[in-house]
């Protein structure tokens, strides 16, 4: 479960515009615009396949789709990543942002208005986790409407249903000194799949399906 008051899109006092599992992501284009003014790449759900948020977290996954950009967007899909980890994942992402500009944007910080203000704008959650054993940021993200796109492992598994609320790319290695070429094409190619669905019938039917759960601790 999580605090499904301090992530609540009908309340937030960090979005522009409010929303609920009525209204769905109908508020989508003006959350863009806000984060736009601020740190999100450009073009937005209206003028691109879509937006793909990604947590530089600890449980190194970033390493997985750090070399893929260009091949999973297919040089148009705008991705934002954000958070803080080891350097080397900072560092990164800031690398990623300068080869790919106006497509790739980096965060190396914490910042708590503009978490709430991606999760409400991005079409897409990336969550490439070498293990999770329980995983907030995807219960955080089907709260905000918010598919994910997510490795099979661990509470990932329990609470993603492929192809309902999210998709999944199947397990990676948990060797973290090593990259599996593997590993990183299931990065890309799920990436691709899933951003083909946003815009259709089937990806408004995904929302409705992340919005509609308690996700509450009941």
């Amino acid at each position: 479960g999580m605090d499904v008051s301090e992530w609540d899109p009908s309340e937030d006092k960090y979005v522009t515009v409010k929303y609920d599992k009525t209204t769905g992501h109908r508020g989508e284009g003006a959350q863009q615009g806000s984060v736009a003014g601020g740190s999100r790449p450009s073009g937005g759900r209206e003028n691109s396949p879509g937006g793909v948020h990604r947590q530089a977290g600890g449980t190194e996954g970033p390493r997985h789709h750090g070399g893929r950009h260009s091949e999973a967007h297919g040089g148009e899909c705008p991705d934002h990543s954000s958070g803080t980890g080891k350097k080397k994942f900072e560092s990164m992402f800031q690398s990623a942002e300068e080869k790919y500009p106006g497509k790739v944007r980096a965060v190396v910080k914490f910042n708590a208005p503009l978490a709430h203000q991606i999760m409400a704008g991005a079409d897409l959650l990336a969550v490439t986790s070498r293990f999770e054993p329980c995983g907030l940021i995807q219960l955080q993200g089907m709260r905000y409407g918010t598919p994910c796109v997510c490795a099979s492992t661990g509470g990932l598994v329990d609470t993603i249903i492929e192809g309902k609320t999210g998709f999944h790319m199947g397990r990676v290695s948990v060797d973290c000194d090593v990259v599996e070429p593997g590993d990183v094409q299931k990065v890309a190619t799920t990436l691709k799949r899933a951003i083909k669905v946003v815009g259709t019938p089937v990806y408004q039917e995904m929302v409705r399906n992340c919005m509609v759960q308690d996700l509450s601790w009941k």
